[in-house]
């Protein structure tokens, strides 16, 4: 059975106009199996934000099954429906609320079991903090003050992850230094409108929703830091 993360940089429905889906909204639901999936929207990082949430109800609900995994209300329920799911979509918003209300609920673990299980397929998807949360640890504005290196995460994936690589000047500086002086390991830059695709926890693809937006790898060595631009397929 096969784990397929997909970590996005930024874009998606939540980007589009008229907030409708996009390409990458397409592949996310192309790589699950199932004849008539559930798609759960994860939207912690936005405090359960009631228009995101509406915007994903109105992209995806012609298309899949919908669910909504809220923790400020009803978490018992909707924490009990997660086997069920087929992918689950991650949203944006603040990487380090989003992980101690998830380590407080115990669906840190209940992910990595996901990612785990031979026994099932599972899509495992996000933008922004929702495409951050799977790896080792990523930038992040979640404190308030500037971009800081967060050197926490699931660790499903290996390495670290910089989302808005191309979109908010201070990411890209920011992210280098950070792995130059091992406050992050080495990782992706991903710019908005692209994404990494990991099957089983190795990279199987880099993919963008539009010219121009790629995927770079920054990695640490004797010289600093290396960064290579990724080949990434527009969909």
């Amino acid at each position: 059975m096969t784990t397929h993360i997909v970590a996005m940089g930024g874009g998606g429905f939540s980007s589009s106009e008229d907030y409708r889906p996009t390409s990458l909204d397409r592949y996310i639901l192309s790589l699950t199996d199932a004849t008539n999936p559930l798609v759960c929207f994860v939207p912690t990082a936005s405090a359960d934000d009631g228009l995101y949430v509406s915007r994903f109800i109105n992209a995806y609900s012609s298309h899949v099954r919908t669910s909504v995994l809220t923790l400020w209300s009803g978490a018992a329920d909707a924490i009990a429906r997660m086997d069920e799911v087929d992918v689950f979509l991650v949203g944006g918003g603040n990487t380090l609320n989003m992980l101690a209300l998830w380590s407080a609920h115990g669906l840190g673990q209940r992910f990595r079991s996901y990612a785990q299980d031979s026994s099932r397929d599972v899509v495992l998807a996000g933008v922004s903090a929702g495409g951050a949360v799977w790896h080792e640890g990523c930038t992040t504005d979640s404190y308030g003050s500037g971009i800081s290196a967060l050197a926490l995460g699931l660790g499903i994936v290996p390495g670290s992850f910089c989302p808005h690589y191309d979109s908010e000047a201070d990411r890209a500086p920011q992210y280098k230094e950070f792995i130059d002086t091992s406050q992050l390991p080495s990782g992706y830059g991903v710019d908005d409108g692209a994404a990494i695709h990991y099957v089983d926890g190795k990279l199987e693809a880099c993919v963008a929703e539009r010219a121009g937006a790629g995927v770079h790898r920054l990695e640490q060595n004797e010289n600093g830091v290396q960064i290579t631009d990724l080949d990434t397929r527009v969909l």
